[in-house]
């Protein structure tokens, strides 16, 4: 009898595989890096052109722009209120675990990370920057908010033209489907793409790396389980009629994809797929709330701020006042548009969060050499809630169309 896996229990075994691969070969593991980075090379290239298509075919599918107004707010209300939420859970539970006390780390030769120390930019400067100067050099260059900016303006100025612009419709929508073709074979290759990412991770950062910092990833870690089963359950529950089983298996191929390449633009085109047809969220509201989650939701980076904090403060022996903490959860949320879609966003992130408190800033560098393997649990809550923020506004906007008597094609 011939065995037949779905993809999650095939993306489970590689990672099996590869920690145990990880873990007898330790470092020698790199040779078969090349299979993840051949992996995440396919899932780059098709960014760009699926974001452009879909979102094109969304919004020129929706016909009203009130409507596609009411979808932004909601999406952004629901990024900035999980993310306030998410930062709470993070400072609670560090408080709980106390990461910092006890631990002995030598700070002589600790150097900031270069990330850290570049200049973030101003909520303002972010959103001028979001207009593109030339639009073929954003998609060029791979930059998802202009791209974005790019796309909305072409599906509601297809909206405003009618039909001398149906064959401009239909390139699009044809487009979009050869997109989700491309995605759906690049995802036959994810096992293979995800142990060639994951083994090297695993031999580089052995158990003795991680011993002194443990109680650190395990705080990350444990707050953003409680996170996404407690913020996002109760949403997609409340809000999006979703049951938490059903949305937590519809999305895994996506999470376990998030978790493996660390990139929540990476995993994009999965998140994507996973939600349109495991979760039965519209194209129209997907190809929009999705690639705007990508860049500027950051609920596990804000969880990584709470821990992180908390560690800092505690190994330097400085005491966490009520008005510092209030301090952290408002940096942290306007600190997530500030720098969407910067590289490096959660260092830069932290930097902010501990100038604003006057810690010192040499903290950053206690934890810098557990980054990766905490970036790959807090971008998987990011997808995860993305994911949830599309189940959301997809079933507030199903009972509004009930309301006003709105037959769904």
């Amino acid at each position: 009898m011939k065995l037949k896996f779905n993809l999650v229990t095939q993306i489970l075994i590689a990672f099996v595989l590869a920690i145990i691969l990880g873990s007898i070969f330790g470092s020698s593991i790199d040779f078969i890096k090349p299979l993840g980075d051949l992996f995440l090379r396919l899932i780059k290239f098709i960014i760009v052109p699926l974001i452009l298509s879909t979102l094109v075919v969304g919004v020129a599918s929706s016909s009203d722009p009130k409507q596609l107004g009411r979808i932004g707010l909601k999406t952004i209300a629901y990024y900035l209120g999980t993310t306030a939420i998410a930062i709470i859970i993070g400072i609670a539970v560090a408080l709980m675990i106390s990461p910092g006390k006890g631990v002995d780390i030598p700070t002589a030769n600790l150097e900031v990370p270069e990330a850290a120390t570049a200049e973030p930019q101003s909520a303002i400067t972010t959103f001028l920057n979001i207009v593109p100067e030339n639009p073929f050099t954003a998609m060029a260059e791979g930059n998802i908010l202009q791209v974005i900016f790019f796309a909305l303006f072409i599906g509601l100025a297809i909206t405003f033209v009618g039909e001398k612009a149906q064959p401009v419709y239909r390139f699009f929508e044809g487009f979009a489907e050869i997109m989700y073709r491309i995605t759906g074979i690049i995802m036959k290759f994810a096992p293979i793409g995800i142990l060639g990412l994951l083994a090297p991770i695993i031999g580089q950062y052995g158990i003795s790396v991680l011993l002194p910092l443990l109680k650190v990833v395990l705080g990350v870690y444990l707050a953003c389980l409680l996170h996404a089963l407690l913020v996002y359950s109760a949403a997609v529950k409340v809000w999006g009629g979703m049951g938490p089983l059903h949305f937590f298996k519809g999305i895994s191929p996506a999470a376990l994809v998030a978790f493996s390449t660390a990139s929540s633009a990476g995993t994009l085109p999965v998140t994507i797929k996973n939600v349109n047809e495991n979760l039965g969220v519209p194209n129209k509201i997907s190809s929009f709330v999705l690639p705007l989650g990508a860049t500027i939701n950051m609920d596990g980076t804000a969880i990584y701020q709470g821990v992180a904090v908390v560690f800092i403060a505690q190994f330097y022996g400085l005491d966490l006042t009520l008005m510092q903490l209030v301090t952290v959860v408002l940096t942290t949320v306007l600190a997530s548009i500030g720098t969407a879609g910067v590289p490096g966003a959660g260092m830069i992130m932290l930097a902010m969060v501990l100038s604003s408190i006057n810690m010192p800033l040499e903290g950053i560098a206690l934890i810098a050499g557990i980054d990766r393997v905490l970036d790959m649990m807090r971008t998987t809550v990011n997808v995860v809630g993305d994911a949830s923020a599309a189940v959301v506004v997809s079933g507030t906007e199903k009972v509004e169309d009930k309301q006003l008597g709105v037959v769904e094609s």
